[in-house]
């Protein structure tokens, strides 16, 4: 087997270890050698398109301008206007909550804001790093309209900071919703794009049972697919699969890569889940924890390398 390239992803920059999606845990991240970023983007009122993982405010790591952690869910993002969101501080994680216990090891960078996509764009050029890419989370949500824009708004306010960047060419958009890829092969053909899919109980987008289409999937009927998530994937049109990680397997994997696709799954936050997916034959893998995986690749010996495009 010849050297191959791994594709390192930091979910929400490397959220195990820094305040998720800031401009100081990308940076930080960058530092540490993730060779593509990972993040989540949101559309304030006023069309500003801003790294966020949650359509509204999150109490486990938001304060007020007063300092004060929200006593709970804050307003919508998309209710909001960039200057009256820039007032609020997500560096830090609010003590004795989940959040805290599923990330002990975050250090926070008190003052951070939720930025605007084009700043990283900006911090990425700063630091010339002109290798790292750009995974572009869209977070619209089918049963709950009214938490964002509509995916035809919101795709076209993204993909005009995509384009005003000069980087399009290192940006991949992925997301669950796939009426946003649809919009995005329509809009920018050429642009790289990433087909999510979660099979987990509740939180199922597949939907394979289920007697009509599910609502996740731009149209497309899973039923018609003959029980095939890569075969599905493919259908949207993008590029990459990336599936919870728990859905993976061997078959699968060797089944997407025959059909074309990059298989880059999320999110793999233990070693002993990082060899074995790795072993599979996987493109990439998204991580909390990137400081880990470096660790896992580099055992791996020099016929792994991060970075690439696999």
């Amino acid at each position: 087997m010849g050297e191959q390239w791994f594709d390192l992803q930091g979910h929400r920059g490397a959220r195990g270890l820094w305040p998720e999606n800031t401009l100081g845990g990308f940076e930080r991240a960058l530092s540490l050698g993730v060779h593509t970023l990972e993040l989540d983007c949101a559309l304030t009122r006023d069309g500003v398109v801003v790294i966020s993982h949650d359509p509204q405010l999150n109490p486990d790591h938001t304060r007020d301008a007063a300092g004060r952690f929200l006593s709970g869910p804050g307003p919508l993002i998309h209710a909001l206007d960039y200057a009256e969101l820039a007032t609020y501080d997500v560096g830090r994680i609010r003590p004795g909550t989940a959040y805290e216990r599923a990330h002990p090891q975050q250090q926070p960078i008190d003052g951070e804001r939720i930025p605007r996509l084009a700043e990283l764009y900006a911090l990425i050029e700063r630091n010339a790093a002109n290798s790292v890419h750009l995974n572009v989370e869209v977070k619209t949500f089918p049963l709950q309209p009214e938490l964002t824009a509509t995916p035809a708004v919101f795709t076209a306010a993204l993909l005009a900071v995509v384009a005003a960047s000069g980087m399009a060419a290192r940006t991949t958009i992925q997301c669950f919703d796939w009426r946003v890829l649809n919009c995005v092969h329509h809009l920018a053909p050429g642009l790289a794009t990433g087909a999510l899919t979660d099979q987990q109980g509740a939180d199922d987008t597949v939907q394979f049972e289920r007697a009509a289409a599910s609502p996740w999937l731009g149209g497309l009927d899973a039923r018609g697919f003959g029980g095939s998530v890569p075969r599905l994937a493919q259908a949207s049109g993008a590029g990459t699969w990336s599936p919870d990680y728990l859905d993976l397997g061997h078959a699968q994997v060797a089944e997407a890569r025959a059909l074309g696709l990059k298989v880059i799954p999320w999110t793999v936050n233990d070693p002993a889940d990082m060899l074995r997916i790795i072993a599979m034959g996987v493109d990439g893998l998204i991580t909390d924890r990137p400081d880990l995986a470096l660790q896992v690749l580099r055992a791996q010996g020099p016929a792994v390398r991060v970075g690439g495009r696999v």
